[in-house]
């Protein structure tokens, strides 16, 4: 059976969650499919795309339920409301990145990739205008790359003191999601939070 796009994207994620970011060839990829590397630029022209649509796919739920379509001179939309839109528009992105194993280093380096905006960044203008936007995405990324890159360190046991807390039962998924280590993945979120509270209070 021949592949389609959407077939080399979801073998791509496939690989990326065995393998993370710096172990995602397409050679890899192609061997996921059972195919030679050659095949994948039938649908793909480079990694860079690939890793585009990989991107697109880990946010693609961000924005599709709340917070879509609320324009900055929507009529009765108060521009408080607005604001913490963009809040709860850059938690969902934060949660999106950190489900998948180096998602906020996939999304990140698409984004920097790009000529134009993102969906979630245009959404995102929509809400608290294009420099808003901007700060807000540039420090959601930083702190899901952070947060993800903390989280493998104490999966593997390389920060003195937290391998215990590594060894915990919810710990396997901690390549991927924020919630892997229980009270440290707490205090990361906490962290969040309370920077995204002080960009807002400079937009509002």
């Amino acid at each position: 059976m021949r592949n389609s796009r959407s077939d080399v994207v979801a073998a791509a994620l496939l690989v990326l969650g065995e393998h993370g970011l710096e172990g995602c060839s397409m050679r890899r990829v192609a061997a996921e499919l059972g195919v030679q590397p050659g095949a994948l630029y039938h649908h793909v022209p480079n990694k860079q795309t690939l890793l585009a649509l990989m991107a697109d796919e880990i946010v693609a739920d961000v924005g599709r339920t709340s917070g879509r379509g609320v324009g900055r001179n929507v009529d009765g939309v108060s521009a408080g409301a607005q604001v913490a839109a963009a809040g709860d528009l850059c938690r969902a992105l934060r949660s999106a990145m950190l489900r998948v194993r180096d998602g906020a280093d996939v999304v990140a380096t698409a984004a920097a990739f790009r000529l134009g905006a993102s969906r979630v960044e245009a959404e995102l203008a929509d809400l608290v205008g294009p420099s808003g936007a901007r700060t807000l995405l540039l420090y959601t990324f930083g702190h899901a790359q952070s947060t993800q890159t903390r989280l493998q360190a104490q999966l593997f046991g390389a920060l003195v003191g937290e391998s215990e807390a590594s060894e915990s039962p919810g710990a396997a998924g901690a390549s991927g999601g924020a919630g892997a280590v229980g009270e440290s993945a707490a205090t990361l979120d906490a962290s969040f939070d309370e920077g995204l509270a002080i960009i807002i209070r400079g937009l509002r």
